[in-house]
């Protein structure tokens, strides 16, 4: 059985960093993409961010560049997030998500096959 799962969610004020960690199993997800996707209260989901096996390919909504830095650890199964200026409009439902993907710039568009339970991120003036 596949699973996603998330922690490192909290509340934060603006400004502050938090680092989301996802470690999946049940398979290998050395071909996998793995990123995240978030979903604020009253709000469709939004594409984060998402990474190849090796973190060398990454791609970012235009929100979150410069701030946000998505990776992978050496075994491939877990994923990270490091949210760095955290911002009100940051503060949602944060899904890891996983799935294959070769053009990376279809990322934002992807329907992900394998989702976490998501971790709450607050973040408040």
């Amino acid at each position: 059985q596949v699973q996603l799962v998330e922690s490192g969610g909290g509340s934060v004020q603006v400004g502050d960093s938090l680092t989301l960690s996802c470690e999946g199993s049940g398979r290998s997800f050395r071909d996998y993409a793995m990123g995240w996707v978030r979903q604020a209260p009253g709000k469709g989901r939004e594409f984060v961010a998402a990474t190849n096996w090796n973190s060398q390919t990454t791609h970012y909504a235009d929100s979150v560049k410069g701030r946000f830095t998505v990776s992978r650890d050496k075994t491939n199964y877990t994923v990270y997030l490091e949210m760095n200026s955290l911002k009100s409009e940051d503060a949602a439902v944060y899904y890891c998500v996983a799935d294959s993907l070769t053009d990376y710039t279809a990322a934002p568009h992807r329907e992900y096959y394998y989702w976490g339970q998501g971790t709450q991120v607050t973040v408040s003036s």
